[in-house]
């Protein structure tokens, strides 16, 4: 579309362009999707036009063209709890201050012309100059998805601080119980996009600053205080181990799935018995129902939850491949169902990659176990049927005579690997 074909469709409305790709164009960062806020016209208007109709909640029209959001500025009232308990108003009247000052921070509450001048009445371009995320009003208390989204704004720009009244106040929200009222999709939408950032500890640190980690997440913050073996890990304290581990995620670049396994791996040892610490014995099988009532709660995508399940069970078997037998090795691989699903064994290595690196001091250290399971893997699955059919096997026959040339090939790769110390 030209943009004389836009201009004609957008002529005589007030339109302006609001939000994250305002913030982030003067942070000189991509902006790719834009959004836009129309003052001063109806849904009616908009149709006409041309512009198709996709707000649920309240009026959020497409551009036909473009495909750009375009949202008629409103106002909002809270109703009731959560995140749908708002009215909101999109008269005709409501003008572009009125709507940027619902929003919830200032940094996200600014505004373009068309002909680029700024428009910032709630000072949003001073607190980005100064690296700061501050609230708006008292109503951000009235949305408790605010809390997720601050988080996510501070791991996402991770040198800008929180205003101190800004986490008084979610402390506040976090008392007054609203957070107990968030949505579980809205959690994992929020959980998932600040795992995919550098530095994905800062979110649940910001969470766990204002009390929300435990309602939200309450087996990863019962990590907290539940101190590990010095030796292993000179870090002492599970929760940080964890959120060690998860920046480790980041810093190898793994995708979401393994992000997730990373932060849910250790679980089991918050149900460890004190009087075992700082051992924990068997924190493997023990984790397994937390994370899945994690991953039913949350809704987590399937491909997460089955790979966190699994990283969860048999991280140690990967910190010990080169101690286990060959079948034990051999048997590992069917577990992870890495026959059919070879790219679960991928994400499993580096998720006991980042494991093994999460630890103070160990940042870079080496982990020959990932190329081992790696290679042994390859052998293995390079063993095919047809030899054996020809020596006239058949059936169970076939499968057993498969697994022992497996074995013995895993056997004689072992040879070429030294054994680590323990992990």
């Amino acid at each position: 579309m030209t943009k004389a074909e836009t201009d004609r469709l957008l002529d005589r409305l007030e339109v302006y362009q609001v939000g994250g790709s305002v913030r982030d164009s003067l942070l000189g960062l991509p902006a790719p999707d834009r959004d836009y806020v129309v003052v001063g016209a109806t849904p009616e208007t908009m149709t006409e036009r041309g512009f198709r109709p996709v707000g649920r909640d309240f009026p959020v029209f497409l551009h036909p063209h473009t495909h750009e959001e375009y949202a008629l500025a409103r106002t909002e009232r809270k109703a009731g709890r959560g995140y749908h308990g708002f009215v909101f108003h999109t008269g005709a009247d409501v003008s572009l201050e009125q709507d940027l000052a619902r929003r919830d921070l200032t940094v996200n509450a600014m505004a373009l012309t068309p002909d680029g001048h700024l428009i910032d009445p709630l000072n949003g371009l001073l607190d980005l100059q100064q690296g700061v995320l501050r609230h708006i009003s008292e109503a951000f208390r009235e949305d408790p998805v605010r809390i997720l989204r601050l988080a996510r704004f501070a791991t996402r720009f991770g040198n800008f601080e929180i205003a101190d009244k800004t986490l008084a106040l979610c402390r506040q929200m976090v008392a007054d119980g609203e957070v107990d009222h968030l949505v579980p999709e809205r959690v994992w939408q929020e959980m998932q996009r600040a795992l995919m950032h550098d530095q994905p500890s800062r979110f649940f640190e910001v969470l766990r600053s204002v009390g929300a980690l435990a309602v939200i997440l309450p087996e990863v913050d019962a990590l907290f205080g539940i101190p590990q073996p010095a030796k292993y890990h000179p870090e002492i304290d599970t929760g940080r181990h964890t959120l060690m581990v998860l920046d480790q995620a980041a810093r190898l670049q793994a995708p979401l799935s393994v992000r997730f396994a990373c932060l849910v791996h250790d679980l089991g040892k918050a149900l460890t018995p004190e009087a075992e610490w700082p051992s924990h014995r068997g924190h493997e099988k023990r984790g397994l129902k937390p994370i899945a009532e994690v991953c039913q709660r949350l809704a987590v995508p399937v491909a997460c939850r089955d790979l966190a399940l699994r990283v969860g069970e048999f991280h140690l078997h990967c910190h010990r491949a080169l101690t286990l037998k060959p079948a034990t090795v051999e048997r590992l691989f069917g577990q992870l169902d890495a026959w059919r699903r070879p790219e679960r064994l991928r994400g499993f290595l580096l998720a006991c990659k980042a494991d093994l690196r999460g630890r103070l001091g160990r940042e870079d250290d080496p982990y020959i176990q990932a190329e081992f399971l790696d290679r042994a893997y390859a052998a293995s699955a390079a063993v095919e049927a047809r030899p054996f059919v020809d020596q006239g096997l058949t059936g169970p026959a076939i499968a057993g005579a498969m697994r022992r040339e497996r074995i013995k090939r895993i056997a004689q790769l072992r040879a070429d690997f030294p054994v680590p110390p323990p992990a």
